[in-house]
């Protein structure tokens, strides 16, 4: 009960004129810099940071207009991916497998439709099963050790090996160049820096 009395307080503050404007403008930014090609929502968020210096806002308000420019951009992703077949962001690729074959058929407008509200359901139900199940995902997520992690890898490289089927040599070296180049530096769950030989830089 405690829980819910908390978030109509925050709705209280949310729902404002000021809140509410601030989202739809984080929103309308956000999905301009997703359907950028290589600006995806976190570098979205970083770029329009001094945007809520600027406007001299508290904290409340700069968490709304951040957040929204998040989620604008993380839909933003799907635009490009749809009409041109580059993915604006990397959650956007497997937009472009079934978003721009029907914009060549002539359904783009039908195939962003249908990302918006995909895009919105998947929000929605995160945002609030964030919310509500917040408890119980944290103990299901300390479960997690090295072996459920390397399931999970193997899973995401089985899946490359099937989206790119047509060249798998050339997915093969992307992958590994890729891993290469996530192992250098600080290991986020030791902090403990890999592979750097003593340079701070890396």
């Amino acid at each position: 009960m405690e829980t819910l009395s908390s978030l109509a307080d925050g709705f209280v503050i949310a729902l404002t004129w000021q809140n509410l404007l601030l989202a739809l403008l984080g929103c309308f930014l956000g999905t301009m810099m997703g359907a950028l090609p290589g600006l995806g929502p976190s570098n979205g968020v970083a770029i329009l940071i001094p945007l809520a210096f600027t406007l001299g806002l508290g904290a409340t308000p700069s968490l709304i207009l951040l957040t929204s420019v998040y989620y604008g951009a993380m839909y933003g992703g799907r635009i490009s991916s749809i009409l041109l077949n580059i993915p604006g962001d990397e959650p956007a690729m497997m937009t472009c497998l079934d978003g721009y074959p029907m914009a060549k058929a002539g359904r783009a407008g039908e195939a962003l439709a249908l990302s918006g509200i995909a895009s919105f359901v998947g929000a929605f139900l995160a945002t609030w099963g964030l919310i509500l199940l917040a408890p119980q995902l944290v103990k299901i997520a300390l479960l997690f050790g090295p072996a459920e992690y390397f399931a999970l890898f193997t899973l995401a490289f089985a899946t490359l090996g099937g989206v790119a089927a047509s060249n798998q040599a050339k997915t093969a070296f992307a992958a590994a160049l890729g891993i290469g180049l996530a192992t250098v530096g600080v290991d986020t769950q030791t902090g403990v820096p890999r592979f750097t030989f003593g340079e701070v830089h890396l």
